[in-house]
């Protein structure tokens, strides 16, 4: 078969470019070298939605931020994602850090953003009383939010797949080829794809990609970003996301409560040597928790459930890459994707689609499309007279497999069969939370591979953490 349209990299980018497609007569495959979608910086970052004042004026990622909150508000609530418009400051810490602060506000303006305002830090506390005393002046910033990045790409993905798309997990492009007007796309396996457009979301190896097709007009830089995340114990700790004046390395260490009501600090954004570098270390476990606790004294890193990394794909220009490959035609970048690509992600979706429709590719309606999909935490929301109903007829609701999440075994199986379907634990993780409480699956682990067994007709000992040869058993004793 060959596809209208290959996209290579299923993260938030990749995934929504998947899905607007869909809104079109087209045959879409998706290309993800991991075992699931979600699992670079998709996975891995705040899960803020930046309100727009930090980009400089006339970049793309200056006009995809402005255009993508309201748009990305929207999605999220199509697709039942989890998100909330909490607000966001940024922090001066004295009279020479003010003037930054105007000028953030100055350059908010340029981008179009609404509802901005700056106001002291006596008011700032009055909102926030955990805020330090020291802060003195403060950017509000009331369009600001937060999301769950990778429920956000795994809706995208799964609702791309419900309107007509193909996803293959475990296929790292190593070469691409074109004969005529088809590309051939081919896996470390040896299996091919063939397209005749192709568009490249392949984050912090989008340019890996784009050489393969001859155009190696950047280099992706990356950046790590460590964090901390703590206990829901700590989760009201703050209701804004609280940032500082930015610096030329980033916006800074953030502290944020999380859609799922823990605390989120980080990240750090130190430069690794490879696209791949996401290990933590104490250096920079040692910057988060001392600049978070400079905005906020009060954190209580005791509270600590676990730490992370994720790297972003920058470039020297500092602006995304979304634009025609040089000297391929048909072919698509949509590189260097980093802060604000979030939060701009369904902008950069309808900008990159939009080009593929100035190279020919037919736009033609596809009038099946349906842009929402169900609540996949439907059965949290429910009343306990609802709950007790529901579970009367669906009995694996009623028995909790994780319990510091109060994830229930119907859940589990509706996210192991479910586009895109959960093929790992961390896949279920991802999807259900089953395993992010306190305990991180020291208790839930054995019973999820379990149902993973059960439902995919496997042997235990073929159940993976995160797929390939991150095997969790290696045989039955006894």
């Amino acid at each position: 078969m060959v596809y209208d349209v290959i996209v290579v990299g299923a993260g938030v980018i990749g995934g929504m470019v998947t899905r607007e497609l869909t809104k079109y007569q087209l045959n879409v495959c998706l290309l993800e070298k991991e075992s699931d979608v979600a699992c670079g910086a998709s996975k891995a970052n705040s899960g803020f939605i930046h309100g727009g004042f930090d980009p400089e004026p006339g970049t793309l990622k200056a006009k995809m931020n402005t255009a993508g909150i309201g748009k990305l508000y929207e999605t999220a609530k199509m697709l039942h994602v989890p998100h909330k418009q909490n607000g966001s400051f940024v922090c001066a810490f004295g009279s020479e850090e003010e003037p930054a602060i105007h000028e953030l506000y100055e350059r908010g303006l340029e981008n179009g953003i609404q509802g901005m305002s700056i106001i002291s830090g006596e008011e700032a506390r009055k909102m926030e009383p955990e805020l330090s005393e020291e802060i003195t002046l403060v950017l509000n910033i009331p369009s600001a939010g937060i999301i769950c990045p990778y429920e956000l790409t795994i809706a995208a993905v799964g609702n791309a797949m419900d309107n007509g798309a193909t996803l293959k997990t475990n296929f790292t492009v190593t070469q691409i080829q074109r004969a005529g007007d088809v590309y051939t796309v081919t896996g470390s396996d040896g299996q091919t794809v063939q397209g005749r457009y192709v568009v490249n979301c392949a984050g912090a190896y989008s340019d890996k990609i784009s050489a393969m097709v001859g155009d190696d007009s950047f280099t992706i830089i990356p950046r790590a970003g460590e964090y901390l995340l703590l206990d829901k114990a700590e989760g009201s700790r703050v209701t804004h996301t609280i940032f500082q004046v930015p610096s030329k390395e980033g916006k800074g260490i953030l502290v944020s409560p999380t859609v799922d009501n823990n605390l989120l600090t980080g990240p750090t954004a130190l430069r690794v040597r490879t696209s791949g570098s996401t290990e933590t270390t104490d250096d920079g476990m040692a910057i988060v928790r001392n600049l978070a606790k400079k905005s906020v004294p009060g954190v209580d890193f005791r509270q600590i459930i676990t730490s992370f990394s994720g790297v972003r794909a920058s470039v020297a220009t500092g602006d995304f890459i979304i634009e025609p490959a040089k000297g391929a035609e048909n072919f698509v970048n949509v590189a260097a994707i980093d802060s604000p690509g979030l939060t701009s992600c369904v902008a950069i979706a309808e900008y990159a689609v939009e080009i593929l429709g100035k190279m020919d590719l037919d736009l033609t309606a596809n009038p099946q499309f349906d842009g929402t999909r169900s609540d996949p935490h439907f059965i949290k929301k429910m009343s306990d007279e609802e709950k007790s109903a529901y579970i009367a007829e669906h009995p694996e609701y009623g028995r909790i497999i994780c319990r510091c999440e109060t994830v229930s075994e119907g859940e589990i199986r509706d996210a192991i069969k479910r586009n895109p379907p959960a093929s790992d634990v961390d896949g279920v993780k991802r999807r259900t939370r089953s395993g992010m409480g306190r305990c991180q699956g020291g208790f839930c682990m054995p019973y999820v591979m379990k149902l993973l067994s059960e439902v995919n007709n496997v042997p235990m000992e073929q159940v993976t953490k995160k797929g390939k040869t991150s095997d969790l058993v290696t045989g039955r004793i006894g």
